[in-house]
């Protein structure tokens, strides 16, 4: 009853309803655009497209763009290069002045990056682009293409995908601004969430009509699927609280003297990195593989088959160690301790015991050393536990891509953030939280 009260409230928030109408008529738009065949190509010929995205390194790529891989659909290419673009903005912003210059200008800076990021994903795109309409005529047979193999077809395909993404990018801006937040992670959220009930379903059907476990592994699996969910929700909420003491200056017989003020605490996230970590590692992966396939040795044939398979021994040992790296990478460039301590300092705060300035930098830093450690091997377990399912519990390889790695991680984080942000609006109007139980609040005169 609290919870259906809940969803009472929200609908009582004029501002919040149509936020959240807004944001799954775009949400729609996209899913539909994800179905949308493009131009010259006979939808009734896909099957084999389909059965290469079926696991693999394309079958997770099919999963981020909620099956408009598989379906050679205008959104082929989805959100992904947008992703990619803001990576690789992020990742120069450390060694270019400029890019440094603008993320010290806020607002108008920030609009520049974004402009810059939108130019760069249209590069990315019309790169990747020709490159899937070719894996297109690799996989699909002749008679799928209706206007053949000829430039007209492949520029204008290109163009299509590339617009496609851009428009993809658009949506995923209008539900940030119009919408409840977090467009672009909705956008890849909904994407992977599409292809759950088919998963779910192909599962349920090779275990209970192909006599491979009955109902008994299901429930099993289930009870598992819901553990690991946990597990991941507690690995993004985890955080270390550092006490910190303000000094607050109060007037006692003609002078001034400092006391003791407000106790309160600096919050650093046993995850700070997130999934990042997780994706560049997948992106290093893509490498070897293609690397070897220049070769025809039986060497480099082993390297390709080795680092193909996602649910391969050696690809999630290597996968494991990129993930430990890259989490200490990424912590170092988004956990800023030095900027933390001097920020502390100019506003008269001290962690106790400790002296303002750079020993509490080094504090932090230490501190923050020591909990990335367990949060990057938390962090690498989970990205390799479908390997684990798959391997033990024979779990066939599209149900397993939703016991962990980025998927997992994606659809909890975004959860939890739409959460708050749902959350913060009911809070704003006097009544309870999606996390929070109780009468519904007051308002204070």
């Amino acid at each position: 009853m609290k919870f259906i009260n809940t969803i009472k409230n929200i609908w009582k928030i004029e501002e919040l309803k149509n936020r959240i109408l807004v944001t799954l008529g775009l949400l729609l738009v996209y899913r539909f655009g994800a179905q949308v065949v493009l131009p010259g190509i006979d939808a009734s010929q896909l099957t084999n497209l389909a059965t290469q995205t079926d696991g693999g390194l394309l079958g997770l790529l099919n999963a981020f763009t909620g099956g408009a891989f598989s379906n050679a659909s205008v959104f082929a290419l989805g959100i992904m290069p947008y992703i990619s673009a803001s990576i690789v903005v992020q990742l120069m912003g450390i060694a270019i002045p400029y890019l440094q210059k603008l993320q010290k200008e806020g607002e108008s800076g920030r609009r520049k990056i974004n402009q810059i990021t939108r130019w760069l994903t249209i590069a990315i795109t019309l790169v990747q682009g020709p490159g899937y309409i070719y894996n297109l005529f690799a996989t699909l047979p002749q008679q799928a293409f209706l206007l053949g193999d000829t430039v007209t077809f492949v520029a204008s395909a290109v163009v299509i995908l590339t617009t496609g993404t851009i428009f993809a990018m658009w949506l995923g801006e209008k539900i940030t601004d119009k919408g409840i937040g977090n467009g672009i992670s909705l956008l890849i959220m909904v994407g992977i969430i599409a292809t759950l009930p088919q998963a779910f379903i192909q599962e349920f059907a090779s275990r209970v009509f192909e006599s491979n476990g009955g109902l008994i592994m299901i429930l099993i699996e289930l009870v598992i699927w819901f553990a690991i969910i946990l597990a991941s929700v507690m690995l993004v909420m985890a955080v270390r609280q550092i006490p910190v003491q303000y000094a607050r200056r109060t007037a006692s017989g003609g002078y001034e003297k400092n006391v003791f003020g407000s106790r309160q605490y600096i919050p650093l996230k046993l995850n700070a990195s997130g999934v990042m970590p997780i994706i560049f590692a997948q992106a290093i992966m893509f490498i070897p593989a293609a690397v070897a396939g220049l070769s025809d040795s039986d060497a480099a044939q082993g390297v390709t088959a080795a680092f193909s398979d996602i649910f391969g021994f050696w690809y999630n040992v290597v996968f494991a160690l990129l993930i430990i790296v890259f989490t200490y990478f990424y912590t170092a460039i988004t956990v800023p301790t030095n900027k933390m301590a001097d920020d502390l300092k100019r506003s008269g705060g001290f962690i106790p015991g400790i002296r303002p300035g750079t020993e509490t930098a080094e504090f932090l830093d230490r501190i923050m050393s020591q909990i990335t450690l367990p949060g990057s091997i938390f962090l690498a377990l989970i990205a390799v536990f479908p390997a684990i399912v798959v391997q033990l519990l024979g779990v066939q390889q599209g149900w397993a891509l939703f016991f962990g790695g980025t998927s997992l991680l994606i659809m909890v984080g975004v959860a939890i953030d739409t959460m708050q942000q749902v959350n913060s609006y009911l809070l704003n109007r006097h009544y309870d939280g999606l996390m929070k139980t109780g009468k519904n609040r007051k308002a204070v005169a």
